[in-house]
């Protein structure tokens, strides 16, 4: 069973081939998604290209992912899926939080996780910029992004202040870089320099806009703002919250003060004991939430991993 993709979500037991043996590019379906994205990832870093027949941007997207992996040399596979003819396995991909509703989208898999993603037709120097970063996080030799390798990890062991001053390095040599533009919001968020981040969001290219690290970051950068005054009345909420526990709205309060103080886990699960409660209350209001948080915290982010497993066990049981 995967760490991140309960086996019964894609309905399929794992009987793929050695890494060695497998094609570098193939197609998926519901039948073989397990197997040949999620198993196939323990042994070599997973690309997987969600597009459709009727979509423009994918026709110019596809072409330069499959020259990329070719050029990789079999450290990185391509695995294609048509998310018009395989609905129903879009449709539960979707229901973790992956953004299905705007294609292309491209995820990442590494050790039967989501490791990173993007959005939107790219030019070849960005997604061969993305491929690098893939195959160093997965520990390949091919050389790529070090300063944003090393940021990343500032920010992930809470070293904001570092972490700023290696993506502010970025941006100057890369000034239209998405990953640059969102970790240095993260970190002037981590630094609680709000203003800052407000500044750095408006200075954002506006070509970016639409880029998921720019739209996460904003979304984290918006809990944040959010989240402080709910902080403040979070003691009071607990015991409220306590005294009613079947009282959603007091709980969703709850889960956003939570956040505000960085409990992340704790908000998690605050939503997901909404959800097995009443997964339909107030039109799915807690698992909205739950996935706005996802994307502040990023797709990638351990908490929300942990939270997505959590959620598809829940909904998928």
């Amino acid at each position: 069973m995967s760490s991140t993709f309960d086996e019964h979500l894609i309905g399929q037991s794992s009987n793929k081939a050695p890494a060695g043996t497998a094609a570098t590019i193939i197609d998926a379906d519901q039948t073989n998604f397990m197997a040949d994205v999620v198993e196939a990832s323990r042994e070599i870093p997973v690309l997987v290209d969600f597009w459709a027949p009727w979509c423009g941007p994918c026709k110019q997207l596809t072409p330069v992912l499959e020259k990329i992996v070719r050029a990789a040399g079999g450290r990185v596979r391509l695995v294609k899926v048509d998310v018009e003819a395989n609905q129903a396995l879009a449709a539960q991909l979707g229901q973790l939080g992956l953004p299905l509703q705007s294609i292309p989208l491209v995820v990442a898999f590494w050790k039967g996780q989501v490791l990173d993603l993007f959005q939107g037709a790219q030019p070849e120097s960005e997604v061969r910029r993305f491929v690098e970063s893939l195959l160093k996080l997965a520990g390949d030799v091919m050389p790529a992004t070090e300063i944003l390798a090393a940021a990343r990890q500032a920010l992930a062991d809470g070293h904001a202040d570092q972490a700023a001053g290696l993506f502010s390095q970025l941006l100057e040599a890369e000034p239209e870089s998405p990953e640059a533009w969102g970790g240095m919001i993260r970190a002037l968020i981590a630094l609680n320099e709000p203003e800052a981040a407000q500044d750095a969001s408006a200075q954002v290219p506006a070509k970016l806009d639409s880029h998921p690290e720019i739209t996460g970051a904003r979304a984290a950068l918006a809990l944040h703002a959010e989240g402080a005054k709910a902080a403040s009345e979070l003691e009071t909420l607990r015991q409220q919250s306590a005294a009613a526990p079947d009282d959603f709205d007091l709980r969703l309060k709850l889960a956003a003060a939570l956040n505000g103080a960085g409990e992340r886990a704790e908000a998690a699960n605050t939503l997901l004991d909404i959800l097995r409660k009443d997964r339909n209350w107030n039109d799915g209001a807690a698992k909205t939430e739950l996935l706005r948080f996802f994307e502040a915290w990023g797709h990638t982010d351990p908490d929300t991993l942990a939270a997505r497993r959590k959620l598809s066990s829940l909904l998928f049981s």
